[in-house]
């Protein structure tokens, strides 16, 4: 029979590990953030962490890997999960509550690594510039497929289904500039927030408010006939075949 002592010390090994390596990322974070990705070396990322350049090795490569394990887990993950919550069995706003808080709540919990990808997407290496850029796209895909689920299902509003999907993504993108951890709310309670705020701007019928037109207002009922002509307009012009002259 095998001793427990081995497992338990390769146990603590693998947890020191993973717990250096998560410190070497929140340098380098910062230091690529503070000089930018150019201006930026190993040694640098070596000093802030108080070792050798040689000890460094042992956790990474290079520098490019710092960067590549930066935007896959800002990118990639996010992407992954917009995937699977569009294709559950859910309605469309349950989709749309939980997509939002996914993304804004991400972007809270990691301001400081969200705002460096976006200001290091310049300077990504071609292999993993194309990987980001698909990441992005998916998760645009995941918005867009809910936001047509609640409009075809007469939850949402009748919008331009990508314009709608860009300003979501973008109002939850912005939190990590404005966010500060520590602050009043916490990183869940503005995820909650904005996912109630995305809900509100895209439902068919929001709640009301004591600005809102009375149900019966005829100039109300114009406005919201409009709206929906609008859309109509351009889903026909969308769909309608090329002209022959």
């Amino acid at each position: 029979m095998s001793s427990p002592e081995p497992a338990a010390a390769n146990g603590r090994a693998s947890a020191r590990r993973e717990l250096v390596e998560a410190q070497i990322y929140e340098q380098a974070t910062r230091l690529f953030a503070e000089r930018g990705f150019a201006g930026t070396s190993l040694q640098d990322v070596a000093d802030a962490m108080g070792m050798t350049r040689s000890a460094l090795y042992y956790y990474v490569k290079n520098k490019d890997q710092l960067l590549a394990q930066l935007v896959t887990e800002i990118t990639e993950g996010p992407a992954e999960e917009a995937a699977e919550i569009a294709g559950r069995d859910l309605d469309a706003p349950e989709k749309l509550r939980t997509l939002v808080r996914l993304i804004a709540g991400r972007q809270a919990h990691h301001p400081a690594r969200f705002r460096l990808v976006i200001r290091s997407e310049s300077e990504l290496p071609p292999e993993l510039a194309a990987a980001h850029e698909s990441a992005k796209r998916r998760v645009l895909d995941g918005f867009v497929r809910v936001i047509d689920q609640g409009v075809r299902s007469g939850e949402f509003r009748p919008r331009p289904v990508r314009t709608t999907a860009l300003a979501l993504i973008g109002m939850c993108n912005w939190v990590a500039w404005w966010f500060r951890p520590g602050g009043a709310q916490s990183a869940d309670e503005v995820a909650d927030q904005m996912a109630e705020m995305a809900l509100s701007l895209v439902a068919q019928t929001p709640d009301r408010t004591p600005d809102s037109p009375r149900p019966d207002d005829p100039a109300a009922a114009l406005r919201l006939l409009r709206q929906d002509l609008d859309y109509l307009e351009h889903v026909l012009g969308s769909s309608a075949p090329p002209s022959k002259d």
